[in-house]
């Protein structure tokens, strides 16, 4: 519990950045809503332009102005900070103690190792929780005040809670990776590069409409449009996410607890 503690206290100043970074985000986009709302015509004839390619990779195929629509814009970059928000987490949770040499020194007190990794884990999820929360309830009252029509509150919260799934899945890929590599150098060049590969990976994905290739981004396991017109997620990509879940974090625990760790 006292590593939960430190750990929980170590991501308590990142995890109010975030929030207040997804925050801000979310406010300035939905603030156009009004304005676009108004000149929708005139934003139709502009999107009709684009190759329907281009329309599927940044979103724009929905029921754009509608404001739940409308909201899966700012979504896509939202997921995509979030996603380097778990990343990054699960990236430094056991590499940190690697590069910063105290390893060794956390194992010889009196837990086990599964104690420590869980401690950590349990730590990061809170921080996740914690920027969810806070982003979920702004999104709400800041939709409830620019909306021009009525909308389903469930479905904003579907929506929305897309990041927090994809969130999870990072968090998941980042410890693994944190167990697996000897030494990390730099923890935000492994997340962002990572993230950024699977974000550009989903956006071929659109592009050439293959619905297999959807597995191979997370960033494309919520399909937007689906969640809108059905009120709920694709169970074979929940199931993929939740596999990839488990296994990474089994992986993650198998690897950590027979790996060797170098003393000082």
């Amino acid at each position: 519990m006292n590593i939960f503690f430190h750990e929980w206290k170590a991501y308590r100043k990142s995890t109010i950045i975030w929030s207040v970074s997804l925050v801000l985000i979310i406010a300035l986009f939905m603030s156009f809503y009004p304005a676009f709302a108004k000149d929708a015509e005139s934003f139709q004839k502009i999107m009709e332009g684009y190759p329907e390619a281009i329309r599927n990779a940044i979103g724009f195929n929905l029921g754009f102005f509608t404001i739940l629509g409308f909201y899966c814009f700012p979504l896509s970059f939202i997921t995509l900070c979030g996603a380097i928000q778990g990343m990054n987490l699960g990236t430094s949770i056991v590499s940190k103690e690697v590069r910063e040499k105290t390893a060794d020194f956390l194992l010889t007190k009196p837990v086990t190792r599964s104690t420590v990794l869980t401690s950590k884990l349990m730590a990061a999820f809170v921080s996740i929780v914690m920027t969810n929360i806070v982003y979920l309830t702004v999104t709400i009252l800041i939709t409830f005040q620019v909306k021009t029509a009525d909308f389903s509150l469930k479905v904003l919260i579907m929506l929305s809670l897309t990041m927090f799934f994809i969130q999870l899945i990072f968090l998941a890929l980042g410890i693994m990776i944190s167990v697996i590599v000897p030494k990390i150098k730099s923890v935000l060049t492994v997340s962002l590069t990572t993230v950024f590969a699977f974000y550009f990976l989903g956006m071929f994905s659109s592009t050439t409409g293959e619905e297999g290739k959807r597995y191979i981004s997370p960033f494309k396991y919520f399909d937007t449009a689906y969640i809108i017109k059905h009120a709920g997620y694709e169970a074979s990509f929940l199931i993929v996410g939740a596999v990839i879940i488990i296994l990474a974090i089994t992986a993650s625990y198998f690897v950590y607890l027979k790996k060797d760790i170098h003393a000082v």
